[in-house]
């Protein structure tokens, strides 16, 4: 691989405009969207999201619930898409992969040692092994922030490539859970490690610290999508995650999404909302449009 994409020196990737890139973000927010372009766009971020369960205290059952509803989203709304996938634990995956079958919905599951990514690779290997043999269609993997922190770019880039050589025929997600690596800079850099060493989609946070998800940060990440897309001629995916709960804020991703990547990337193999609130509420406004009034927040499943 490393012959075929020509991978660069990561001491020396390209230093982001801090002021330029959230004027640009911004821009994006200010955006007129006619009502017809709304709802398919409020269909689309619908099928753009991944909904998730990711806590000590999930269930079996639990599980089940969430993969019912990612198939049956609002059966009183007729023609709704269904959700991208579920994602969840390697424990959950045989139950999930079960739940969802002959829906289209995809099982991912997170992997090596997430959130933290405070294991040894030997142990994050076999987290991955297990999640894939159980069905695991994607998997969601964490960087060593310590590692990329203290410079340790060859490690972080080596222990991605082991990961996606053990997943198979899963598409592997990389976090790089940005709130941790504070800068711009650092984003960009850990955006080009990720792809370089076979990311198919590189995604910003776990959702379990603050910041996660910024629009600012996310089109960093699109930027060095569409970089990495000129020099190879590959498309990788994007997923903002965490913090993404309102369908006007999905409306704005989407219309930089657009923006930058272009028509290619509309759809859900190449872009993901990590944000299983936003559900409810991208239902509530398809209601409003359909209806012309707002359904009250109990009419909607509690994920």
């Amino acid at each position: 691989m490393g012959a075929l994409l020509q991978i660069p020196d990561f001491k020396h990737t390209p230093t982001i405009d801090h002021i330029g890139v959230e004027e640009r973000a911004s821009r994006f927010t200010k955006r007129s969207i006619k009502a017809e372009t709304k709802v398919n766009g409020l269909k689309l971020t619908l099928n753009m999201i991944d909904l998730t369960t990711l806590e000590g205290k999930d269930t079996d059952g639990k599980v089940k619930q969430l993969c019912y509803k990612a198939a049956h989203l609002h059966d009183a709304y007729p023609g709704l898409p269904t959700v991208a996938a579920v994602c969840v634990y390697p424990s959950m995956v045989a139950v999930a992969k079960k739940a969802l079958e002959g829906t289209g919905v995809n099982v991912a599951s997170v992997a090596t040692a997430f959130p933290s990514g405070q294991a040894p690779r030997d142990v994050k290997i076999r987290d991955t092994k297990f999640a894939v043999s159980n069905g695991a269609d994607e998997v969601d993997m964490v960087i060593s922030r310590g590692k990329f922190l203290q410079g340790e770019y060859n490690f972080v880039f080596d222990e991605i490539a082991a990961i996606k050589e053990v997943c198979g025929k899963a598409r592997l997600k990389v976090i790089l859970e940005t709130g941790e690596l504070v800068t711009y800079d650092k984003v960009r850099r850990a955006s080009d490690i990720a792809m370089y060493a076979g990311a198919d989609f590189i995604k910003t946070s776990t959702g379990k610290i603050q910041p996660a998800a910024t629009m600012p940060v996310t089109l960093v990440m699109l930027e060095a999508i569409r970089d990495f897309y000129y020099k190879t001629g590959k498309m990788i995916a994007m997923k903002p995650a965490g913090g993404i709960s309102k369908s006007k804020a999905a409306l704005h991703y989407l219309v930089m999404l657009q923006e930058t990547l272009g028509e290619a990337w509309m759809n859900n193999e190449w872009f993901r909302f990590g944000a299983s609130s936003l559900a409810n509420d991208v239902l509530m406004q398809l209601e409003k449009e359909r209806t012309g009034v707002y359904q009250s927040a109990n009419y909607f499943s509690v994920d």
